[in-house]
């Protein structure tokens, strides 16, 4: 057996087995974003490695979005946060080597946001009903092309993953707005150029103004199914619009 494998598994780096270290002693202290970590000289002596190895550690930490560093006065290392776009550029670019379809994330968000829906009826302030109302501006009148039709859809996109964030469920937010992103981001549509649909449009737009209703006077079951039969909606546009995820990497 190589120096490199133990009981067949390869073994990981002294770099990457000091980034693991440096994360458990995070969590050990309880450190937040933005607290401070220790010096490089700290690093070697409490760790008990090379300069190298603690530079390499850091480093990969860094790409990883856990560690951020400063320059200047009152510079150093830092606990950094991932953001919400770097994980799910990272996670798209894991589906990018599986084949993910249209009708696997329609399966998701026929599943998931019915429910969003429900938990958010009569808990939604009057600010976060406006920002749902601001956002159906942007398609207030059917498309008179299919271009606009298009950028209509992902403006509808956006009320999806702007509901989905003001859900207490962190998973189910994240997921919703990732598969928004997605839909944005990656979906081709063989009939792009094909005429409007005016009536999908109003029915789509008097959807969510139903929802909007029932969101504001705390009807969870209303919310639901209104949610489910739009997502049921959208599902068969896709289908009608031959909608394929292409292979792409997205940005964060």
């Amino acid at each position: 057996m190589s120096d490199a494998e133990q009981g067949g598994i390869p073994r990981r780096s002294r770099p990457v087995r000091v980034a693991e270290a440096i994360k458990d002693w995070v969590v050990e202290k309880g450190l937040t974003p933005g607290d401070r970590l220790p010096g490089e000289a700290e690093m070697i002596a409490h760790f008990g490695m090379s300069k190298g190895t603690i530079r390499e550690a850091m480093r990969l930490l860094q790409a990883q979005g856990l560690v951020v560093t400063k320059t200047g006065p009152g510079g150093g290392s830092f606990v950094g946060e991932v953001s919400t776009d770097r994980a799910r550029a990272l996670l798209a670019n894991y589906f990018y080597f599986r084949n993910v379809s249209i009708d696997d994330i329609y399966q998701l968000r026929v599943a998931l946001e019915p429910e969003v829906a429900a938990t958010l009826a009569g808990r939604l302030d009057a600010a976060q009903l406006a920002q749902l109302e601001a956002i159906m501006a942007d398609y207030a009148h059917p498309a008179a092309d299919a271009e606009e039709e298009r950028a209509q859809h992902v403006a509808s996109l956006r009320f999806h993953a702007c509901l989905a964030e003001f859900s207490d469920n962190a998973l189910l937010s994240f997921f919703i707005g990732f598969m928004a992103r997605i839909l944005t981001d990656l979906t081709v549509y063989k009939k792009l150029y094909a005429q409007p649909n005016e009536e999908l449009w109003r029915r789509g737009r008097d959807h969510q103004m139903q929802l909007i209703a029932a969101l504001r006077d705390g009807q969870a079951e209303a919310a639901r199914e209104i949610m489910r039969d739009h997502m049921q909606m959208a599902r068969r546009m896709m289908e009608d619009q031959e909608a394929v995820v292409m292979k792409r990497f997205i940005a964060e």
